[in-house]
């Protein structure tokens, strides 16, 4: 059963900064490709939660990472090989020069995203004991499950109960769906049931997400709005979105229908 269409999807290579929107992108087991790819390892952060997040650099959301060769960021370099096995095999990850990435900064400088300077700048500001580190994993370095999605009906939802104008992007998912319903929050009632984006890729709805602060911040700004964190918690039980993960691995393209299956 038709239940909406993919309003729109994102990716965020570096945890904690800046998204970027894209029409088709694959999506595996371990989640979107490229997304949250490098993040930064703090030694003042908990060991359960090791990265540094906007929780502690709230100026992470201004900074803007970009893939430098864009068109090989999209799919694993042996998609075609791999599908035409027939046995569900699975893609392998590109290599590092596939996946070259760069960050503009809130200053307007770009740096490679290994660049000391760009440790440096982030660290900044920061109590003593975050000690900065980069990683690099080829499994999406989330703080829970491979992929997000929240309705722009729910964000809608939000932005009537606070009486504010609130930007999508603030919720950092990876799926936006334009559901068939126009009540907000209609995603809750997906959790332990299967939907399938487009042709192939299936997901198994998990839980509803637990939000923090970091939907206060305005993704262009980097301004604090705490009354939204506020009716999420006293309204919604701090929920917003739903996690997911894949059961089949495959492209997803803005447009594409999402079908409920069980």
């Amino acid at each position: 059963m038709k239940i909406g269409t993919v309003e729109s999807l994102w990716r965020y290579p570096v945890k904690s900064m800046a998204g970027e929107e894209l029409t088709e992108v694959f999506t595996g087991f371990a989640g979107v490709y490229g997304d949250r790819l490098f993040a930064f390892r703090s030694s003042a952060a908990r060991k359960g939660l090791p990265y540094l997040t906007a929780r502690d650099q709230r100026q992470m959301v201004l900074y803007r990472p970009r893939f430098r060769s864009p068109q090989n960021a999209i799919a694993p370099p042996n998609l075609t090989e791999a599908e035409a096995l027939g046995v569900g095999a699975t893609p392998i990850h590109g290599d590092a020069e596939d996946l070259k990435l760069e960050v503009t900064t809130p200053t307007g400088r770009t740096l490679p995203i290994d660049d000391p300077e760009l440790e440096r700048m982030l660290q900044a500001g920061l109590e003593a004991g975050h000690q900065l580190s980069l990683r690099r994993s080829e499994r999406a370095l989330t703080d829970c499950r491979p992929l997000s999605l929240i309705a722009v009906q729910t964000v809608s939802k939000l932005a009537e109960e606070t009486h504010l104008r609130i930007d999508k992007r603030r919720f950092r998912a990876n799926v936006f769906l334009d559901l068939t319903t126009s009540e907000g929050f209609a995603e809750d009632a997906f959790v332990g049931r299967s939907l399938r984006i487009g042709s192939k890729v299936t997901i198994s709805i998990r839980h509803r997400d637990t939000r923090c602060m970091i939907i206060t911040l305005d993704p262009d700004t980097g301004e604090k709005t705490p009354a939204l964190l506020k009716a999420v918690a006293q309204a919604h039980g701090s929920k917003a979105g739903i996690y997911a993960v894949v059961l089949v691995e495959g492209m997803m393209r803005k447009g594409d229908n999402v079908e409920l299956l069980d």
